[in-house]
């Protein structure tokens, strides 16, 4: 069989609070529900939960979507710091896509999807960047900023795509459940055109504009 694994990265630092870390935490069991009952996406698709400030920890180990009875929720606290989520991210991905291939999977390009409210404190995570993007298995990264999120540190984290939160007088909640609704089509979208006959024409299907959000240009540094 032919597996998507997909990787949400969400900052737990301690702005992360009141709205946006309810909104996230309110939309993530509407994920589950959308994917996990969708059977064209369900089977094609795994799915693991990180969260990071100060470090980064795996909330929810990749699983199936259909396996999951109830999706961890965030947990505000800590500074933001960018390299503890690459590093747990390349211990993930590279351990995760092993293990799919051990079962006798075929392993589509790791997706992960990252967002951040704030600027990163941690010198030296562009090199963690560097290593995760400079590996074997490394994932496409789409990258959503809110808050006090920096466009340019955005779309030097993405690879792939890079949003930032359009308008500062609408609500944080709002805008992640913009992403959310966004996340959830891309994911759905993405894993139903994964080949039934097990061709290689994968495509990503990532929305080029998101609602609330604007498009930051990546950094090619």
């Amino acid at each position: 069989m032919q597996i998507l694994p997909f990787y949400l990265l969400c900052d737990e630092s301690g702005s992360m609070t009141g709205d946006p870390i309810e909104a996230i935490n309110s939309a993530l069991p509407e994920l589950h529900h959308e994917i996990s009952t969708n059977p064209t996406v369900a089977d094609k698709t795994r799915f693991c939960l990180i969260g990071f400030s100060d470090d980064a920890k795996v909330l929810q180990p990749l699983v199936d979507l259909s396996d999951i009875e109830e999706v961890p929720a965030l947990a505000a606290g800590g500074l933001t710091s960018y390299g503890a989520a690459f590093r747990e991210l390349l211990r993930c991905v590279e351990a995760d896509v092993a293990s799919l291939k051990a079962q006798g999977h075929e392993v589509y390009r790791p997706v992960a999807f990252f967002l951040s409210d704030g600027i990163p404190t941690d010198d030296g995570w562009e090199q963690d960047h560097k290593d995760l993007l400079g590996s074997k298995y490394a994932p496409k990264i789409i990258a959503f900023g809110i808050g006090d999120a920096e466009a340019s540190t955005i779309g030097q984290v993405a690879n792939f795509r890079a949003f930032m939160q359009q308008d500062s007088t609408v609500s944080p909640a709002k805008a992640l459940r913009e992403f959310a609704s966004s996340l959830t089509r891309s994911i759905v979208r993405s894993a139903s055109s994964i080949p039934a006959d097990g061709g290689s024409g994968f495509t990503l299907a990532v929305d080029e504009t998101v609602p609330g959000f604007s498009t930051v240009s990546l950094d090619k540094l």
